[in-house]
């Protein structure tokens, strides 16, 4: 751990999917869903599981094995955003402690906030229907600046909104974009190990400050920042 990186926290902020939410749950039943109507099985659970972070068109690359310049892929992508609109809850839920570790956030009087790539028209209902919109110091989704993750504008404007320096920040994210935004932002960055992630992936070799291999780490690490006792 390198010295400039263990200033004192202040503000955490979030990534969104595969991070403070499991949305993989809806979004794999969407893309089945999309698959059973064009006459194809559904995929296992597992295997969808890993490539909901990336976004819509990630997952129609995976679920139907095409690429953007196919004329099918548009036309799929939108019939899975559509039932993804309307299926925004069915299953999805902040990831097991993470309740316990927002808590112990505001009771600590420190901010906590969002930082996503997920559209807003998409972000702001399912935070509302999940009862975080208010809770949240900031919510920047993935058009909310001109740039998203991996550039650091996104996670420099929450800073700009929360008033807190992004050295006194720490970013928590699934994906190497995450990393590489908190990076490039100046914060710390822990991986979000419960995630979202890839057998292909190297989470290890991202450059962060450190990894958590459960919710709850989140609070120790903190703790030890900040030298509060446990």
């Amino acid at each position: 751990m390198h010295d400039k990186m263990a200033g004192r926290i202040e503000a955490v902020l979030f990534d969104l999917d595969g991070t403070l939410v499991d949305t993989a749950p809806d979004l794999a039943w969407c893309l089945n869903t999309v698959r059973q109507e064009q006459g194809l099985s559904a995929l296992p659970y597992d295997s969808i599981r890993p490539h909901v972070s990336n976004g819509s068109a990630e997952l129609i690359k995976f679920g139907f094995k095409i690429e953007e310049e196919s004329g099918e892929f548009e036309p799929l992508r939108l019939r899975l955003l559509e039932l993804y609109a309307e299926n925004l809850v069915r299953e999805s839920r902040l990831f097991d402690h993470m309740h316990d570790v927002l808590g112990w956030l505001d009771d600590n009087q420190l901010l906590w906030g969002i930082v996503t790539n997920k559209p807003a028209w998409l972000t702001d209902p399912l935070l509302a229907q999940l009862q975080l919109s208010d809770r949240a110091a900031c919510i920047v989704s993935g058009d909310t600046t001109k740039n998203r993750k991996p550039h650091p504008e996104p996670l420099l404007h929450a800073c700009e909104i929360i008033q807190i320096a992004a050295e006194k920040c720490v970013y928590i994210g699934d994906a190497e974009r995450d990393i590489e935004a908190g990076l490039r932002a100046g914060m710390q960055t822990l991986v979000a190990l419960f995630g979202y992630i890839n057998d292909d992936d190297d989470p290890f070799s991202w450059g962060a400050s450190d990894q958590l291999r459960q919710v709850r780490d989140i609070v120790p690490w903190i703790e030890q920042r900040n030298s509060v006792s446990l």
